[in-house]
Formats: C-alpha cells, structure tokens, sequence
C-alpha cells in the first residue's frame, strides 16, 4: 500500500446508531490504516419506531426556546450517549459537554447549534473509541455572512489543520459563521462534510458508509430488489439526485469533484459488498443494460403556449421566462417545438399565481393558446452509454406505450446522458418499472 495515500470516511446516522455499530465502524477504519480522516453523523434510528438524536435536539430546542422545561427530554439524549459510551467501555465523562449545551438552550444559541450538537457528540465518542484526535468542524468549516458555503477559505483552513494530525475525526453536517455561531448545511449534510475533506486532505478516495450496498439502478419502494450500480459518473450522479435519488446528498459531489477524487458508497451491514464507485468519468458501460438509473419526481406545473411561427418571433421566450421571474417562480425544463413551447415548473400554482401568468402571458406574447396543467410527474432515464447505443430512446418510448402510458412531455439534454419524460403523477410508478424491466431482463 502506498504510505502517502488517504482515504476520507463517512459514516451515516444508521451506521452509527448503537455500540454494536461503533463498533462495526471501528473494524472498517481499522482494516485499512489509509483510513485516516473519519466523518460520523449523529446517532440514527436503531429500529423502525426509535427517534433520530438530531430529531430529539430539535424538539428538545423547540421547547426550550418556548421557554418550556426541556430537561426530561434532555435526559434522555444524555441517556442515548451514556449508554453508548457504557457498552462501548470507554473512560469518558460528557457531563461537561451536556452542561454546556444545556446552557446554550436556554441562551436560545439558535436551531442550527442544536441540531449539530448531535455530530459534535458522536464525533467526541468516536474519536476516543479509535484514538484519533477530534477536530471540531466549527473551527474549519467556514460560512460566509449570507449563510453560504465558503468554499476555499473552508480549504485553505482545513487543509493546514490536517497536516498537523496525521489522524482525525471531524464531525459532519455543521461550520460556523465569521461572527462564530454555528451553521448547518441542509439534512444530509454529513456528506458535503465529508467530500469538503477529502479535497482539503487530498484524499485517494472518499467512502461513504451508509445502510445500503450503493448506490441502486431505481428506487426499490417501487421496483422489487433493484441492481446496484457498480460504476457512475458525476454528471450521472447529478441527474439522478436532482431527480429524488437520495443515496448521497447531491450537494456533496462537488468538492470531490473538483478535486477528481473518486467515492465509493459502501453499506456497513454488508462490509464485504464493493457498493457504488463514483468517478469523474467512464468510456465503459453495460452493454447489456445500456442505462445507469431510472429516477423521477412528482409535483410539477407546466404552462403550455402555441403560437403560429413562434419561431420566428425574437425575445418569444425571454418574455415567457421574464413573467415567471416577476412572480418569483423558477423553472425546471423548457421543452419546445417550432410553433410550441413548455415551462415545467417545480410546485404547483396558487390560483393568484395563475392567474397572473397566464394575463401576462397573453397580454405580453398574444400566443394563440396558452394553459396550466397540474399533476405532472417527471422521470429521468440516465446513461452515458446512451450517448453511443443505437435505439436506446426507442426502447424508453416503446416500453412507456407497452404499458399503455401516455407521455405529456420529452426532453432530451444536449449531453444526451439523459431522457426526461412526463406523465401524469397516476402512472408514475407503472413508468418506472415499465423501463426498468425493458433494460434489466
């Protein structure tokens, strides 16, 4: 093994729920000693009916903030840590920790602060199970004034504190404003956490250990046991969580992926599967099944406009798109034809709204027709093998008539790795499996 190399691990709620699975995580980062910068989530769920941590500082805040005695609440976070600390058979005391963010409830530190408490912990527990020192994220993840990521002082930072431990657990999901408050990224954001250091650590690889073996070709809520994708790009990735793949917050690609660095999505109840290895990118692909995942949405509007030789009409478009804006409203597609053009919009209209558009519209544009159609749902076919297979739209189209689905919208991206289809929100699980069953026989 190469002495230089480092890889950056993450470990999700689940994986870190009980002793057991602490436990489990040790034996992962102590099987490769390249595993030398580790990111823990809070404590999840340890079965269906149990309670996230960070949901339990939420409520624990709320009440405090209302001004409501949150002790007994408390307890029982103090309880969740101690017990862990307990079957584990470490020498370590929190009480001073929980006093202190006890304190900081009642001085109203703010949600944020609360919710972050939950990493904080773990990451304390953690890193004397593994004997790494800790590296409060607070101290190197940085935010800007506004409440957004500042990516490069974040890495100048952080990149001179990791020099300076040679093996680190820095607790995901939270950073800090200039003024030093605490800031969190959205639900999920362990992820961004961990890819942010593998850029600073420049790492050979960043593993990210969640409770299913990769990343899956669909959502198995829909499609029984759905393959695991063993190769995806980040363009791939990108689509796919943009369109409700959620295996990997879609935020997180992107230090990683200025940096070139490789992930690898990997399942802590089955430490021996190979999981999803994300890369920057891939020639090869499945010849057999052509497509890397099927993923969609529901919940969309689309404003359909015709208008005889709209084509030939400059500035047709940027008025359509202007009178959006006004009412503060993006879009998500802009399908057209010569004579026709459509704005898929992300929620439905209020009735205010609509009203508004569609005056505008006709008002600015005199289209020849003009409508608003609510319940659509879109799907996304995604594949960079698409590009250089013959027919694969053809098969996507086929196998959507197949199953007697009409399609109310096409959309092809000039990078040709994806095919977006709409329909009404009734059929969407029929689609789904529809295409998936033509392309995985």
């Amino acid at each position: 093994m190469d002495s230089q190399k480092i890889i950056t691990v993450k470990f999700g709620g689940t994986s870190l729920a009980d002793a057991n699975a602490f436990l489990t995580v040790k034996k992962i980062i102590e099987a490769d000693p390249a595993r030398r910068y580790v990111v823990p989530s809070a404590p999840g769920k340890r079965s269906a009916d149990d309670i996230k941590v960070t949901d339990m500082l939420y409520h624990c805040y709320m009440l405090a903030d209302e001004g409501e005695d949150f002790s007994e609440e408390f307890v029982k976070i103090e309880e969740r840590y101690n017990g862990i600390i307990r079957d584990l058979g470490l020498s370590l005391d929190l009480s001073e920790k929980f006093e202190e963010i006890r304190n900081a409830f009642k001085y109203h530190a703010g949600s944020d602060y609360a919710a972050s408490r939950g990493e904080y912990l773990s990451g304390i527990v953690l890193a004397k199970l593994i004997g790494y020192d800790f590296i409060d994220a607070a101290k190197v993840i940085k935010f800007y004034a506004d409440g957004t990521f500042d990516s490069e002082k974040t890495n100048i930072i952080l990149s001179d504190r990791l020099v300076r431990h040679e093996r680190a657990v820095i607790p995901g999901f939270y950073g800090a404003m200039p003024n030093g408050t605490i800031k969190t990224f959205s639900r999920g954001g362990s992820d961004i956490t961990g890819s942010i250091v593998a850029r600073a650590s420049a790492s050979a690889l960043y593993e990210n250990w969640t409770d299913v073996s990769g990343f899956l070709m669909t959502d198995p809520r829909i499609v029984d046991s759905p393959c695991v994708i063993d190769k995806i790009t980040y363009r791939e990735l990108r689509e796919l969580s943009y369109m409700g793949a959620t295996v990997l917050h879609e935020d997180s690609i992107f230090p990683v992926r200025f940096a070139g660095i490789p992930i690898n999505v990997r399942n802590t109840k089955d430490i021996n599967a190979a999981g999803t290895m994300i890369v920057p990118s891939a020639r090869d692909f499945d010849k057999e099944k052509v497509i890397t995942g099927i993923a969609g949405k529901k919940g969309f509007s689309v404003i359909n406009i015709e208008k005889d030789r709209m084509n030939a009409e400059v500035g047709f478009g940027r008025k359509v798109l202007e009178i959006i804006e006004n009412e503060g409203i993006t879009f998500e597609h802009l399908p057209s034809g010569i004579d026709t053009m459509s704005v898929v919009l992300a929620s439905e209209l209020s009735p205010k709204q609509r009203r508004a558009i569609i005056r505008a519209i006709k008002a600015e544009c005199e289209p020849d027709s003009v409508e608003i159609e609510d319940g659509l749902a879109l799907v996304a076919v995604v594949g960079r093998g698409m590009v250089s297979s013959k027919g694969t739209a053809a098969r996507v189209f086929k196998a959507v008539a197949d199953a007697n689905i009409n399609v109310r919208m096409i959309d092809q991206g000039s990078s040709e790795i994806s095919i977006i289809l709409g329909i009404s929100e009734k059929d969407f699980d029929k689609t789904l499996k529809a295409i998936y069953s033509e392309f995985v026989k």
